[in-house]
């Protein structure tokens, strides 16, 4: 593919869709417009490009509108640039990358032995997609004259199959991540409660007098069980500014948005705050144990 200034690109993916495609898998215009309903119907030789496609051909791409380039030796004018879409780490249109132009003109640039048919198909609302899958397979081997003995010749791609695969192949990671967070929780623990043990120890002739004047064990008890909540908190939200920096990190690196999501957030805070109330438990109920006269004469 080139310009009329002898830019070339190479490795562009072509797309040649029917005008139904955006009803299916839209495409967000950054600059221009999409094909209309009169030149899909006419085969124009009209084209959207992909954002690094007008990045590389034109620098800038909000010039490339109006523009014409020229697609296997023939000539087409751009009408659209796709917006940004970022790579995607399991594969997907890469539209970045691609050029969309009516499927009646494409038939005159493109052939059978270098060229993939793909018909999308969306059901409605209340329709399974395991019988739709059934169905079109039903649909496409009567279509192709196939005899029940038969297999087919061709595929049926089910987006929620791809979406299990790739969900089992994370299954492995997230039980390691689930491994490792709880030996580190328990190591956390045990040091939260060593800090603990130490505050009651330094704290005895404080709690003698607290006991002394009438404080109740259940306050004393609350008092080092939120103290220790309190630096398992600090210690949580700390490890999640970290995350925090890292999703930042990879989106950068990506250039595919990576966050932290509520459920997260709220799951990060309530282990936090179980972990605190347990490291605390034992050196907290010590404390609301201490006799207030042994206690007084600690020190």
């Amino acid at each position: 593919m080139q310009t009329t200034t002898s830019s070339t690109s190479s490795g562009v993916n072509l797309f040649g869709n029917s005008e139904e495609f955006q009803n299916i898998q839209p495409v967000d215009i950054a600059y221009g417009r999409f094909i209309t309903e009169s030149e899909f119907d006419h085969g124009s030789a009209v084209i959207i490009i992909g954002n690094e496609v007008a990045e590389k051909l034109f620098l800038s791409p909000e010039v490339a509108i109006g523009k014409l380039l020229q697609v296997r030796g023939k000539k087409v004018q751009v009408i659209g640039v796709i917006k940004k879409q970022g790579k995607s780490m399991i594969g997907g249109w890469q539209f970045d990358q691609s050029i969309i132009m009516p499927y009646k003109f494409a038939r005159n640039i493109m052939w059978s032995r270098n060229s993939s048919p793909v018909i999308l198909v969306q059901g409605k609302d209340n329709l399974r997609s395991v019988a739709l899958k059934d169905d079109l397979r039903g649909a496409m081997r009567a279509i192709h004259k196939l005899s029940p003995r038969e297999d087919d010749n061709f595929a049926l791609n089910d987006i929620n199959d791809f979406s299990e695969a790739v969900s089992k192949i994370f299954v492995p990671l997230n039980i390691g991540g689930w491994i490792i967070a709880g030996i580190s929780l328990i190591v956390g623990m045990f040091g939260v409660a060593n800090i603990m043990f130490v505050t009651v120890r330094e704290r005895t002739n404080q709690i003698g007098i607290k006991k002394a004047i009438g404080a109740k064990k259940r306050v004393i008890l609350a008092e080092f069980l939120l103290e220790s909540a309190f630096l398992c908190i600090v210690g949580g939200l700390m490890g999640l500014l970290l995350v925090f920096i890292l999703t930042k990190v990879l989106t950068g690196v990506f250039h595919f948005p990576v966050f932290i999501s509520t459920a997260n957030l709220v799951m990060a805070f309530s282990i936090s705050f179980i972990v605190g109330v347990l490291a605390g438990i034992i050196p907290a109920s010590q404390a609301a144990r201490m006799d207030p006269v042994v206690a007084i004469r600690s020190k």
